[in-house]
């Protein structure tokens, strides 16, 4: 049996926020993660409205007391929302939440008149990685240098693209490494366990620094570590730490975000509405990744591509598989995706510079792909055992371990992104153009070829220093 990769993440990050009480959504079906006993409503006249709508659902509807329904939260919060108590949220299991889905049963009537979103579950946002991994990272030789190779473009401080990557923080040793030398921003903060072993995810944000560095050399990018809590935030602090990591530097460029959550719905996030409303008034462009669930329901905030106030503003970002031909096992797709790009073992900096760092791995990889694809893909290969196997109980056999000294290999749409991004900032460069979301779209225009995703011939960005490498055909699965 193979192992339940989504339940290990969501015991992962409910131990990182131990005072939240967390679900799986809707109904255990393992798309999302969200708080439970609480909704999200827009501050003000919208917010009274669901506490008092709610309140009288449950005492005169359901039977249930509307006594524990009030604020959760002030209204002071920049991304305008507010969290409201609906239930007890220690009752019941992670198996969905009967109290929030009242709670939104209520407000339907109230939407379909106002023709319009009033409430909202409190979601999870984690970077994409992270509730569905694409796999961990693998050691790498310095000596083959990182794939995309650096591209051969000086860099000029008064024409650099200012880059803000949006993540969890650099490691300590960052900046040993001539690739970064014009990275700056957030260190992570603790990196290794109490046995001395590096903690996952740790050096995520680093290994995108180094993908946009690789591609575009002209850049100033600069890493907030925004998402250093097991990358994961509740969408009701998501928007704030937004506004928080733009407000530092004033808004750059371009925004490269490796993070998102789905919500089983087409018209966005609440917690980020305020946030997304004010990217549309400025000239950056947003670079976000499209998600790793092999998925085709939206993945926010990239899905915001497909909505018409923000089609300019926002790039959905999926991954394409180590050859660029095919979509990647893991990659989300649809209508909703603007573009792919290579994102399965990619090579980047990650830690070991100053001194090898050992790492145990978490996850057992599958004896087949856990999406049904035929090819040698990462859900397989390289093959490890991991800590935990089958629904998070532990493996049957010793975890491996192995030595970072410097480079990895890692796959993800959280990677495909900084390369999209990366090659929108290279075309600012090349072009003398100073608005990203004029270059994205000159790029795709003129750069983009055709990569087959679920059987459609979708755009597909590829950089001229990228590897490809051939893939093994599998027999199918039993």
């Amino acid at each position: 049996m193979a192992p339940q990769r989504f339940h290990e993440q969501f015991d992962q990050i409910q131990r990182s926020m131990p005072d939240v009480p967390l679900a799986l959504g809707p109904d255990d079906a393992s798309e999302f993660i969200y708080e439970k006993g609480v909704v999200l409503a827009r501050d003000g006249e919208e917010a009274r409205l669901v506490e008092d709508t709610v309140r009288t659902h449950f005492t005169e509807a359901t039977g249930l007391t509307g006594d524990q329904v009030r604020r959760a939260s002030p209204e002071t919060n920049r991304s305008g929302v507010t969290r409201i108590q609906v239930g007890d949220p220690g009752h019941g299991d992670h198996r969905g939440d009967r109290a929030v889905a009242h709670a939104l049963r209520a407000m339907r009537e109230h939407e379909g008149r106002q023709r319009r979103r009033l409430v909202s579950r409190n979601h999870i946002v984690s970077i994409a990685v992270n509730s569905c991994p694409g796999d961990e990272p693998v050691p790498a030789p310095l000596t083959q240098g990182t794939n995309p190779a650096p591209a051969e473009v000086p860099y000029d401080e008064d024409t650099a693209v200012g880059v803000l990557v949006i993540d969890n923080g650099l490691t300590h040793d960052y900046a040993s490494v001539p690739l970064l030398a014009h990275v700056q921003g957030d260190l992570h903060g603790t990196e290794t366990d109490s046995a001395g072993d590096l903690l996952q995810y740790v050096g995520h944000g680093t290994f995108i620094a180094g993908l946009l560095a690789a591609v575009a050399p002209n850049t100033d990018i600069t890493v907030r570590n925004t998402l250093n809590d097991a990358g994961a935030v509740l969408e009701s602090e998501f928007g704030q730490r937004l506004f928080d990591a733009v407000d530092q530097n004033g808004w750059p460029d371009i925004i490269s975000l490796s993070a998102g959550t789905s919500n089983g719905r087409t018209d966005g996030l609440l917690g980020v509405e305020g946030f997304m409303q004010e990217l549309r008034g400025q000239r950056t462009l947003l670079v976000a990744a499209a998600g790793n669930n092999s998925s085709a329901t939206p993945f926010w905030p990239a899905a915001y591509a497909s909505l018409p106030d923000y089609q300019d503003a926002v790039l959905a970002v999926g991954a394409l598989r180590s050859d660029g031909e095919f979509g990647a096992c893991f990659t989300n797709h649809g209508s909703w995706v603007s573009v792919y790009a290579p994102g399965e073992r990619l090579t980047s900096t990650l830690t070991g510079f100053d001194a090898p760092v050992p790492y145990t791995y978490q996850h057992s990889t599958y004896d087949a792909c856990r999406y049904g694809f035929t090819y040698a893909c990462t859900c397989q290969y390289p093959r490890h055992t991991g800590a935990l196997s089958v629904a998070g109980t532990p493996s049957s056999g010793k975890a491996d371990q192995v030595m970072f000294e410097g480079y990895s290999h890692w796959s993800g749409t959280s990677f495909a992104t900084p390369v999209a991004a990366g090659l929108v900032a290279a075309r600012m460069t090349a072009d003398k153009e100073s608005d990203a979301r004029a270059a994205a779209k000159q790029l795709l225009a003129t750069e983009a070829v055709y990569a087959e995703v679920r059987g459609a011939h979708v755009p597909a960005l590829r950089p001229a220093g990228w590897r490809p490498s051939p893939v093994t055909q599998l027999a199918p699965p039993a």
